[in-house]
């Protein structure tokens, strides 16, 4: 992990820095997946700060951890994270899928470093990160593949038989983590294909099953925390956890509207959405 010892206050100046870096991203592409990004905020700054294994200096360590973003849209906000890590020059972000930038719409793995995953079509990442995981323990690392996955791509057949397969090989060392924002670009998730109980379908598979406020960072840390701190024999099962999000998480009259899947603000608009990101963690009041 790059750091132990940042507070909860940290962690939440954290969020609102990735959010704000969204921001910028989409005004300089001129377009941008603000609720999906928006979204997913906690979720990396959880995994990034306070348990992945991963080192800006070496990102290509074969006993690191993996991340792999299944749900690459929202790649604005890992971007973030990975400039504020050292990963890349922040400079980079001012170029955000401008023609000869290293930063797609979609990450891709031979030029954004820290990047363990191209994506592009949705459904693949599961049935990437079961193979990292199968090969990690082979190799007989001590590290773990991270899957952070979209809720609409449950529609994809290919998720399920990845899913299946970890349950039946008993993958411990692979952990799923679903943004449950319940939007996806045609509408609810529950519209386009409802896939509840979300919970009952993983368990069925052979997964262990948890549910967090995924815009939470104390749950979200302390959830992360017991997993790492289980022995994998002991556990003898992947993980899933259902982060319960808000597509668009800070700005309020674009939070839980699949119409702001893609979309730009501009103006007194973008002004607006800064100003409560950036009051978004503000406890003077409470």
């Amino acid at each position: 992990m790059i750091s132990t010892d940042l507070g909860l206050a940290d962690l939440e100046a954290k969020a609102t820095n990735v959010r704000l870096r969204v921001l910028d991203q989409v005004q300089v592409a001129g377009s941008g997946h603000y609720g999906s990004s928006l979204s997913l905020a906690e979720i990396l700054v959880a995994l990034y700060y306070t348990f992945l294994t991963v080192d800006p200096d070496h990102p290509d360590a074969d006993d690191r951890d993996r991340l792999i973003l299944s749900k690459g849209h929202g790649c604005s906000a890992l971007y973030a994270v990975l400039a504020d890590l050292g990963f890349m020059d922040p400079q980079h972000l001012e170029t955000f899928t401008r023609l000869g930038s290293i930063l797609g719409d979609h990450p891709d793995v031979k030029k954004v470093p820290g990047i363990d995953f191209s994506s592009g079509s949705l459904g693949h990442g599961l049935s990437v990160g079961v193979g990292m995981a199968t090969a990690q323990r082979h190799r007989g690392f001590d590290s773990c593949t991270v899957v952070v996955h979209g809720d609409g791509e449950m529609n994809e057949g290919q998720v399920w038989e990845a899913a299946a397969y970890a349950g039946a090989h008993k993958l411990d060392n692979l952990l799923v983590i679903i943004d449950r924002n319940q939007v996806q670009v045609d509408g609810t998730t529950e519209e386009i294909l409802d896939f509840e109980p979300v919970a009952d379908k993983w368990e069925a598979f052979g997964w262990q099953v948890g549910s967090v406020d995924g815009h939470n960072l104390t749950e979200l840390c302390e959830t992360l925390a017991r997993f790492r701190a289980t022995p994998r024999g002991g556990l003898n099962r992947p993980t899933v956890i259902i982060a319960n999000t808000t597509a668009g998480k800070g700005i309020d009259f674009i939070e839980g509207d699949a119409a702001w899947h893609v979309g730009y603000l501009h103006g007194v608009d973008n002004d607006e959405a800064i100003r409560q990101i950036t009051s978004m963690y503000d406890h003077s009041g409470s």
